[in-house]
């Protein structure tokens, strides 16, 4: 059976377990369900959410041409009656070798938009996602670090932090956006991907099993303190 949260009075704190680099449990965090638009997932927010993400960055780019878009004449190729062949028109037309296509892709935009209320709740309730379920109980899928300081890039210090971690599925890693040295340490393992915890978004966290972040950053994340001056009113 897999550990409930505690609850204080009306509200419902989560206990996060916080590790060291060595994956030893060092300390914990008690974050307030409410804080992160809990206490249920809102599942018809997230896909949302994640749809409007992932359109906003398809390029739309394919295109085909149909008749009216191929240069070529549109004279008829012989007359109607009289040839023994089957009936035919332009030499540009869909049926035939060089012609237009039927239903040819044009210029579509993917592009949709999430109010800026949406897309912080989604932000944050996809963060609660990665801590409990559906039926309430703990996951283990976010790991909070006491500390992400490297005094140089290592990839092999990151590799062997995440291994520690138990981290063997794909994994994001939200780090500081000053923390350059972990950010470069990180981006060279398979399956890992690095983003600044001012950044972090839906479509991220629901496409890695894995978050790994340090405790400061997710303290700054959870406050608001990471994020611009004009935005701080609104998580706020």
């Amino acid at each position: 059976m897999r550990a409930r949260p505690a609850r204080q009075g009306d509200e419902t704190m989560l206990e996060i377990p916080v590790y060291n680099r060595n994956g030893d449990k060092v300390d914990s965090m008690q974050i307030d369900e409410a804080s992160l638009g809990g206490p249920d997932i809102r599942s018809a927010l997230l896909k949302q959410a994640y749809v409007v993400v992932h359109g906003n960055q398809r390029q739309a780019s394919a295109r085909t041409r149909s008749r009216g878009m191929v240069k070529g004449s549109t004279r008829k190729i012989y007359r109607q009656k009289g040839t023994g062949n089957a009936r035919m028109g332009a030499n540009r037309t869909v049926i035939r070798k060089g012609g237009g296509v039927a239903f040819a892709k044009t210029r579509d935009s993917f592009r949709r938009k999430l109010s800026k209320k949406m897309r912080q709740l989604a932000n944050r309730n996809a963060l609660l996602a990665k801590m409990k379920d559906f039926d309430g109980n703990l996951l283990e899928e976010i790991k909070v670090v006491d500390s992400m300081d490297f005094a140089a890039p290592r990839t092999s210090e990151m590799a062997s932090m995440l291994g520690a971690l138990g981290v063997d599925r794909t994994c994001l890693v939200a780090l500081q956006p000053s923390n350059r040295t972990a950010a470069l340490s990180a981006r060279n393992i398979a399956n890992v991907d690095t983003i600044r915890v001012d950044q972090l978004n839906v479509f991220d966290l629901l496409n890695h099993r894995y978050l790994v972040i340090g405790r400061d950053a997710l303290e700054s994340f959870l406050d608001g303190s990471c994020f611009p001056e004009r935005e701080k009113k609104e998580v706020a």
